[in-house]
């Protein structure tokens, strides 16, 4: 085989490139001893250059279009060698041809969590992932740094190197972005071009260059993402016994609509009750806290009328007409004390009101000085 291997290359003079593999970066031309006949047509199509080597050493690149290889067009190679002859002989030279097409949808993304601080949450851990494109920019470059004399090296051998190179510096890139972790989904693109920029300094080093980086997702562990829909359900529902009213409005024409089904909307009913009950509850908490402040008292629905007094500046109550009557006897509230009863827009002294004007009047006044 080697022989007839020999005999053919003797009548082969176009050199060309075609591939349909998607992924292949270079490829070398297949010659029986590396031989390549002066005067040799060389075809380099668009996205592809040849790249020539003599003896270990890098010689001329051509770029798209046809060539004939003799001496006179290849510069570098004559320097590369001294001719001493009329170069009819055949010359021994490794052709590369190169792809520079632009490679597309390389996966990229984080194998374990990556621990980061955010100003809102604190420490938290994310995860990413997305795709990126790659091209060669320089092919003397990057044969030189990364495929050798491989006849054929494609995207999978590099991509590897590339991602650990994209994932190590992902997480420095996303700190120094400044980005909030609820606002990363609102940045990808600002992110995936501020990625771009800073890694592409050292993707150039390989001869490559990184053309596009884009940020697919970037996700928070289950248990914290699980947090925040129930923190974005209570906002949503907002007042939360307005919410159940609702519901029981709902659960109530239901049931009407459908008579039969009269015991799930029975327990649907129930169930909304307990709900309006809790409602009420943690309502009825928050309006003491807020009385507590100083804020209006709480709404009292007792019979009879349940006044609040300002002793010595203090709020003090409530209290029934009664006991605000013994406090009126006992010089602790005065006609110029402040008071006030579910009903009132304000509070007001206490001789201004009517109802308490008549307990003053029933009071012997103040025994003169000196009497």
């Amino acid at each position: 085989m080697a022989f007839w291997d020999k005999i053919k290359g003797e009548f082969i003079d176009v050199i060309e490139w075609v591939d349909d593999s998607g992924n292949s970066l270079v490829w070398k031309f297949p010659r029986y001893g590396n031989e390549i006949k002066n005067g040799a047509q060389l075809t380099v199509r668009e996205s592809q250059v040849a790249v020539f080597m003599h003896e270990g050493e890098l010689g001329d690149i051509y770029l798209p279009g046809r060539h004939e290889l003799t001496t006179n067009n290849m510069p570098v190679l004559t320097t590369l060698k001294s001719w001493k002859y009329a170069f009819n002989s055949p010359f021994k030279c490794d052709i590369f041809f190169v792809s520079t097409k632009q490679f597309t949808d390389l996966k990229w993304g984080t194998k374990n969590p990556i621990m980061m601080r955010d100003a809102e949450f604190g420490p938290v851990r994310l995860r990413a992932f997305g795709t990126y494109c790659i091209q060669v920019g320089d092919p003397g470059k990057f044969i030189r740094q990364i495929s050798g004399t491989d006849t054929h090296f494609e995207t999978e051998e590099i991509t590897g190197q590339i991602r650990n190179i994209l994932v190590s510096r992902f997480a420095d890139a996303v700190a120094e972005s400044g980005i909030p972790v609820l606002d990363l989904a609102a940045n990808y693109n600002e992110l995936g071009d501020f990625l771009q920029k800073k890694l592409q300094p050292e993707i150039e080093e390989y001869g490559l260059n990184l053309t596009k980086f884009l940020v697919e997702n970037i996700s928070l562990p289950d248990e914290v993402e699980k947090a925040l829909d129930k923190r974005t359900q209570m906002g949503v529902i907002g007042n939360l016994n307005a919410y159940t009213q609702f519901q029981t409005a709902e659960a109530i024409e239901k049931m009407a609509e459908n008579p039969g089904s009269g015991g799930s909307a029975m327990g649907m009913i129930a169930g909304m009750g307990m709900g309006n009950l809790m409602g009420g509850t943690m309502q009825g908490a928050a309006q003491q806290g807020q009385a507590a402040s100083g804020g209006p008292p709480p709404l009292n629905r007792g019979q009879q009328p349940q006044w609040y007094a300002a002793i010595n500046d203090q709020q003090a109550g409530p209290f029934t007409e009664a006991q605000l009557q013994e406090l009126i006897q006992q010089g602790q509230i005065t006609q110029e004390s402040l008071v006030w009863k579910q009903g009132m827009a304000d509070w007001a002294t206490a001789g201004s009101l009517p109802e308490l004007s008549a307990i003053f009047t029933m009071m012997p006044p103040p025994i003169p000085k000196g009497k």
